[in-house]
This record gives C-alpha cells, structure tokens and sequence, in this order.
C-alpha cells in the first residue's frame, strides 16, 4: 500500500503562491504610484526643500521620463521660507534633465544636463532673507555641470523700489572650471526710468573673485530724453557681509543723448566698487570722467552713487574748460582761463528732474546755487535766449569791473526768473586803473 504525501509540500506550495500574489500586488501598486507624476515630483521637491531649508511645492501637472536621460517637469513651483510670508521663488515651468550616473550617486554627483526655467518670479528681500540663515560653508562651493546649459525665458526680480522685468538669459553650458559665456537680456524699472539692456556675458570661472565681462547695448529711457549706450564693462564677483556685487568695476560707454532735436554723442567712464544690499544699489567711491564735444563738458570727478527708491550722486571734480557751445559765462568767471572746480549734489528721480545744487569755482570767484537739469538742457539747446542759464543762486567774487567801474566785495543773487540779475553788496567802488 503507497504511502500518502505528507501535508507540508502542500503548505509550503501554497505559501509560495502567497508570497507571489503578494509581490505581485505590491508591483501593481507601485507601479500605479510610480505612474502618477505628481507622486515623484513630490517626494523629489520634497528631499531638494529639506536640504535647502525651503518649502517647495508645485500645483501644477507634472511630466517625467525615465528612458535614456532621466528628465522632470514641473509647474507652478512655489519656493519659500518655513514662516515667510512672501514667496522666494515662483515659476511657471521647471524642467531638469540629468543622467543616471547623477541620481545613483545620491548628490556627489553634480552632473547635470540641462535646465530651463518658464517665467521665474524672484524676491530679492526674500532670498536675502534666506541667504542670512544658511549656515557658512566650510569649503569651496560646489557648482554643477550642465552640458546642455541653462535656459531662463520671461522672467523678473523684484526689489525695494526698482523690479527687472522680461529677464532673459541662456547659455550654452556651464561648468565649474571652465569659462561661462551667457547672454541677458530685459529691462530695470525704477526712480522714473526704465533701462533696457541685451548684453554678452563671459565669467572667468562661475565663483567668486572670478573675472566678468559684459558687453552690449543699454539704453535709460526717461520721460523727455533717452540715453542708449554701448557699454564695456570689467569687474571681479564679489559676495560678503557688504552685499553682492562687483569689485575693480571698470565701465566704459559710447552714448548719445537725445531730446526732441537734440542729440549730442559722448564717451564717458565709471570705476569703484559696486554693491547691493539693504534694497540700494551704491557705487562708492566712484570715480568718473566724461568727454565730449559742442555742450558736452570735459570733466573729471570723485564722489558716490547710491540709486534705490531715489537716485543721489555726489560728485567732486573740475571742468577742464567751459564749452564754448554754452552761453559766455559773465565777468569775471568768462574772462579767465583757469579750470572750473566744482561740487554737485542731487537726490530726487532718477530722470534727473528733481533739484540739484551746484557749487562753481573759478579763480577766487564762486557759485553757489541750486538747477534743474532738464531746464538747463533746454537752456544749452536753444538758439535764443535769457543770457544766464535757468538757475538760481548766489555769485561772490573780490573784484568786478562794470562800465569802467570797479566793484569790490561783489555778491549777486541769481533768479531762475529770465530777469536781470542785481548786485546786492559793492562795499567799495573804485576807478579804474589808468
């Protein structure tokens, strides 16, 4: 009589299909998860935010692929501060494309192979804000590689007073130790002027104390006048506890101002440290020179600029001579050779409408007084006109002589009237010498 097979094969038969149905199971549900691209958006944006301290999210339909090059796309990417109230980042689109190599290595492995970013909304303050709480580090910043570059289309940066809109940039790839050639392109609004620029872009090496170079067209486009200019530019990146940005600036420009039938070309040049920081663009000290023909003055200065919600500039120099397109300066200023120091200040628009003041010097003879540009531009244009320029102000000089008089002590106030001006104190009053 055989013997009956024991109940254990069958159990263990059993158990085998069990765990089969199970793993099978598991597969369909992770293969359903995998399937939903929101699902792997998340939980990548999730460990990206946990290791930058930000909280990000994106509401819009995400797109992934994982054949060939591994590729993710997001839409309407928030990025903020844990606590903030406003947003540091936004975007329409965010696309990153990067090899396998990338993600085994688990973040030692910063090859990357492209990215493209749809109408990035950047807060200034914000990311300032954010920059103020990461730890400092303790070697040299790590910067990825993208052998297919980077794409930035329609974007904008926002600051205190002045916003950069329509910001383009591309390059064709970027990599820690080699050149990095881009191109920029958008427009500054802000204090009354919007600036467009589209310039060529070419870092040293993307770090800092690294050597950049721009090159292109920008143009200040005020209400009554614009100035377009062909700028060079030489600087080092500069980052530290007095704001980002450039250090050994070196601008020079080819530029014709215009206005209603004038236009008037010049050359003029700006050099000193430029910063940003606590929502203010500075250039101090600056030095500046400007040449130039007809009315444009031959000048060389010293002073500051600082431009955030108003425009203020300092200025320290001398007028090598006064333009003999420019109306004749009265006696006794017109009647020497001597060179013209002078101070300005202003502190109002960026067009330059606000007021200014202005202290002339020349010999033992001075000015002091106070204009507004766009008059004295009209006043310098015109074929016809009140003798002395739209200003006003005080002239005092030791020695005058008027009609075959000489006056002694002389202080004369000066109208922005169009009507003559008065001597108000001739202590003394003597003949002529014969």
């Amino acid at each position: 009589m055989p013997e009956m097979p024991t109940a254990a094969p069958a159990r263990r038969s059993r158990k085998r299909i069990a765990i089969v149905a199970v793993v099978l199971l598991a597969a369909a549900i992770a293969l359903r998860w995998v399937s939903q691209p929101s699902q792997v958006s998340g939980i990548l944006l999730g460990q990206v935010g946990k290791a930058l301290g930000l909280e990000i999210t994106a509401s819009g339909a995400s797109e992934y692929r994982l054949r060939g090059t591994p590729m993710l796309v997001v839409r309407d990417l928030v990025a903020r501060q844990p606590g903030a109230a406003a947003p540091l980042l936004r975007a329409e689109r965010v696309y990153l494309a990067l090899p396998w190599r990338t993600i085994r290595a688990a973040g030692d492995l910063l090859e990357v192979e492209r990215v493209e970013l749809d109408a990035p909304q950047l807060d200034v303050a914000a990311l300032q804000a954010w920059l103020a709480t990461r730890p400092p580090s303790t070697g040299p910043m790590r910067i990825p590689t993208l052998s297919k570059g980077l794409s930035i289309v329609s974007g904008q940066a926002i600051g205190a007073g002045w916003s950069i809109e329509r910001l383009s940039l591309s390059a064709p790839e970027l990599h820690p130790q080699r050149p990095l050639r881009a191109r920029l392109g958008g427009r500054v609004l802000g204090a009354g002027v919007q600036v467009p620029f589209d310039l060529a872009a070419t870092l040293q090496r993307p770090a800092l104390a690294r050597g950049l170079g721009l090159s292109g067209g920008v143009e200040v486009q005020a209400k009554d006048w614009t100035l377009p200019m062909r700028i060079r530019l030489g600087a080092l990146l500069h980052s530290g506890d007095d704001g980002l940005g450039l250090d050994r600036l070196r601008l020079g420009a080819d530029a014709r101002y215009r206005a209603g039938d004038t236009d008037l070309p010049f050359v003029f040049g700006l050099a000193g440290p430029l910063r940003y920081r606590d929502a203010a663009l500075t250039l101090a000290p600056l030095g500046a020179a400007l040449r130039g023909k007809d009315a444009i003055p031959q000048l060389d200065a010293n002073g500051r600029f600082a431009f955030g919600e108003e425009l203020r500039l300092h200025l320290d120099g001398v007028l090598a001579q006064w333009p003999e397109a420019w109306p004749a300066l009265p006696p006794p200023l017109g009647q020497s050779k001597s060179p013209l120091p002078f101070v300005l200040d202003y502190a109002g628009p960026g067009d330059f409408s606000g007021d200014s003041a202005l202290r002339l010097q020349r010999d033992q003879t001075r000015f002091d007084g106070r204009f507004r540009l766009p008059a004295v531009l009209d006043w310098v244009d015109a074929n016809e006109g009140p003798l002395l320029p739209p200003l006003s102000g005080r002239l005092s000089t030791p020695r005058i002589e008027v009609s075959g008089a000489t006056l002694e002590g002389v202080e004369i106030e000066i109208e922005d009237d169009a009507t003559p001006a008065t001597a108000v104190s001739t202590p003394a009053t003597t003949p002529p010498l014969q």
